[in-house]
């Protein structure tokens, strides 16, 4: 008789649910080690020592602030995948969970069977959201891309106002070298360096070199997207 292999994913369970534990335990039962945590001062203390790949965590856990509590488990552990089982969620409130980083939402009472579906698809890496939060997630993406993409091309207009050699000293602040870095590179004095950025932040309107670099930064690739 073959043995069935079981999958090393450190699970952490968290709940003030017998009920809910039962049934959670026989979905991820092929899976090893699994914890159980019922307080949610408990869970934080556990999740930053033990870091577990998935957390299965019951929304109505007692002290449970929904998408204020999944921001500070992340950054006890980021690199941890947050599911969400809990009763009926409005779309507002699930797609709240998902901008705080969980990875998948489901129902409390879910079937075992799929609760191991749901647990190595996120495990994958993938998302276990609802279909109707789906065109949700694409508009919401679209949107950063399309502020990401004007503020790229508004930093890159900046830009245009320079002169080739401010423009080179620019680009090399941005890429974080100092004055004299600057100065051995293009083989001109730290003075001349100094002077050309004093023209550099007039024209830019901007006081010191992490403003200058942030606007350097983000006209990278402005050009190329148009």
């Amino acid at each position: 008789m073959k043995v069935q292999q079981r999958r090393f994913v450190l699970i952490l369970l968290a709940s003030s649910s017998e009920e809910a534990f039962v049934c959670w335990k026989r979905g991820v039962s092929d899976f090893a080690p699994v914890h159980c945590i019922t307080k949610l001062d408990l869970l934080k203390d556990e999740f930053a020592r033990v870091k577990p790949q998935i957390l299965l965590l019951d929304h109505d856990l007692p002290g449970l602030d929904g998408p204020s509590v999944v921001s500070d488990l992340m950054k006890l552990s980021p690199e941890t995948k947050i599911v969400i089982l809990s009763g009926a969620l409005s779309d507002e409130a699930e797609w709240g969970l998902f901008k705080a980083g969980v990875r998948g939402c489901c129902p409390r009472d879910i079937e075992p069977k799929q609760l191991k579906s749901v647990v190595m698809a996120v495990q994958q890496g993938e998302l276990w959201i609802r279909r109707t939060l789906t065109c949700r997630l694409l508009d919401e993406l679209g949107l950063i891309i399309r502020e990401k993409n004007q503020i790229k091309q508004a930093a890159s207009n900046l830009l245009v106002n320079l002169t080739q050699r401010e423009h080179e000293i620019a680009t090399l602040v941005g890429n974080g070298e100092s004055n004299k870095q600057i100065a051995q590179r293009l083989s001109i004095t730290e003075r001349t360096v100094k002077a050309h950025l004093t023209e550099i932040f007039r024209k830019l309107d901007v006081a010191d070199r992490l403003k200058l670099a942030l606007i350097v930064n983000n006209s990278t690739g402005a050009h190329e997207q148009m």
